[in-house]
């Protein structure tokens, strides 16, 4: 496969956000090291995590200038030196800088075979956002048949998935989005679906499970986070966190001890790939067993052009999307 020099890529010039995101079609194409694969990306994910780095506020996220994104699918153009497993031609999804790009290089251990029958950018969200869900749900937030799980943001790329997957497991789901979106959230399979920006919302989750919820995904921050909090039981409800779109959230060991006790665990699934990789690696077998089991079906993501990108961000910023989202160079 012929692989050319320069490429056309989205680069972000500021930490101001994803409006000085820019169009340059002169960027230099990467060369896979020892260990990676250089993808043809095909269809780039987005996630609120290309927000977050667009305004500084992603942990270690990279200094402008810098090529944005970090979902991609794709053909593999190139392999690097010691890699085995993969070939030139396979189809892959997986991490990496510069997503949002013609080409961009993956660690060839992480990438993730597009399932046979789906096209790559159905195969979005399998590295990012469904082990996410299903991580938050199982082996951090041991959820069980018969227990009560709130899930924010659920008309998301995540959320979606958390829903259809908690109530394989025989969990009540308590969903929160806003009005326009309760319709999807249900037809998902959701118990009750509340709004996300209402009044007292850890009253009305209080309302639906009066001893309170066993696990919330927390994936919004801000005052969403007192409610998650506040919505909890008492000793042996958990909230895992995995995101921040809406802001910090201040916590005190004086407010777990006093006012909140509950069980808060954090998750960033690239530090869970990183330093549990055993779990990661069991989180990946059931999803792909879910997979099988037709719990889980090919994403029909909401597709726009690499050069429509600064909008696509800014819609998702909004709350104005339904699920996952998706950039095609």
């Amino acid at each position: 496969m012929s692989v050319p020099t320069t490429m056309r890529a989205l680069q972000q010039t500021s930490l101001k956000g994803p409006q000085d995101l820019r169009l340059i079609t002169d960027a230099p194409v990467p060369t896979p090291g020892p260990g990676e694969v250089l993808i043809r990306v095909t269809a780039a994910g987005i996630n609120f995590a290309d927000i977050s780095q667009s305004r500084g506020t992603f942990g270690n996220g990279p200094p402008p200038p810098y090529l944005a994104g970090f979902e991609a699918a794709g053909e593999i153009a190139a392999v690097g030196d010691a890699v085995s497993g993969v070939r030139l031609g396979d189809h892959v999804t997986g991490v990496g800088y510069g997503a949002f790009a013609e080409y961009m290089v993956l660690a060839a251990a992480a990438a993730v075979p597009v399932p046979q029958g789906w096209s790559d950018e159905q195969a979005l969200g399998l590295v990012v956002n469904w082990p996410t869900a299903l991580a938050a749900l199982k082996p951090l937030g041991g959820i069980c048949g018969g227990q009560t799980v709130l899930i924010h943001a659920a008309a998301g790329g995540t959320g979606q998935a958390a829903v259809k997957m908690a109530k394989h497991y025989g969990a009540t789901v308590i969903a929160t989005a806003s009005p326009g979106k309760h319709e999807t959230v249900g037809a998902l399979g959701a118990d009750h679906v509340l709004d996300s920006h209402g009044p007292d919302l850890a009253a009305e989750v209080r309302a639906l499970a009066p001893d309170g919820v066993d696990l919330v995904m927390e994936s919004v921050g801000g005052t969403t986070f007192n409610a998650s909090l506040a919505a909890a039981k008492r000793v042996v409800g958990r909230v895992v966190v995995t995101g921040l779109p809406a802001g910090e959230a201040a916590l005190s060991n004086w407010d777990l001890v006093y006012r909140h006790q509950v069980q808060v665990i954090g998750l960033n699934i690239g530090v869970l790939i990183q330093s549990a990789p055993q779990i990661f690696g069991e989180v990946m077998g059931e999803l792909f067993a879910l997979i099988a089991g037709g719990v889980l079906t090919p994403g029909r993501p909401t597709v726009y052009d690499l050069a429509d990108g600064p909008k696509a961000l800014a819609e998702l910023d909004a709350r104005a999307t339904v699920g996952k989202l998706a950039l095609l160079p």
